[in-house]
């Protein structure tokens, strides 16, 4: 058992029976009254957010969570490989807990992956990625400011948003995060 002094973002807390992990917190003393710790808890399964309010000096039950690196090795069937490069121990993680990191994720990709008790709880990118895309031949008179235009990674068949001007085969940096195109990459 911990108290709310130890509340820093990225802890995960056992409320409920279920892991939460703190996005953000305050430590409010308010003029009159006691104080208390207000915090954003996002469901390390679900990924709902709440806000939940904890009075100071409360005892609260923390879980330990592993992050490690990890290699992406291929996808089987409804669950993805991964390989600890420090040990070469490979592990299944289901489809469920990798979510839409899914459509970034590159083979031979390090990526890091939360564990507690010997259980996957999330996959965390790095936030931008390297890759090449497919996409329609722009028309003429497209310029570098203006409109975008669908186009598909290849490695994963994911669609984003780029502009005009880039043809099949250019090198995109993207955010993992949103999807969103960051620019080109000379190679």
């Amino acid at each position: 058992m911990a108290s709310t002094t130890d509340i820093k973002n990225g802890a995960v807390l056992i409320i409920d029976g279920q892991l939460w992990s703190v996005v953000e917190f305050q430590h409010v003393k308010p003029g009159k009254g006691g104080a208390f710790v207000r915090t954003k808890l996002k469901n390390v399964v679900s990924g709902k957010v709440v806000d939940r309010t904890f009075n100071a000096g409360a005892k609260i039950d923390t879980a330990t969570v592993d992050r490690r690196d990890y290699q992406f090795l291929y996808e089987d069937g409804d669950s993805y490989v991964f390989m600890d490069t420090d040990t070469y121990d490979q592990i299944p993680v289901p489809a469920t807990v990798v979510g839409d990191a899914k459509n970034f994720l590159l083979e031979s990709a390090m990526v890091t992956i939360a564990m507690n008790e010997g259980t996957p709880l999330y996959v965390e990118l790095p936030t931008s990625i390297v890759t090449e895309i497919e996409t329609e031949p722009g028309l003429q008179g497209d310029r570098s400011s203006g409109g975008t235009k669908p186009a598909t990674i290849k490695a994963t068949g994911y669609q984003i948003q780029v502009p005009l001007y880039l043809e099949t085969d250019t090198l995109v940096k993207i955010d993992t995060r949103d999807g969103s195109f960051l620019g080109r990459v000379n190679s």
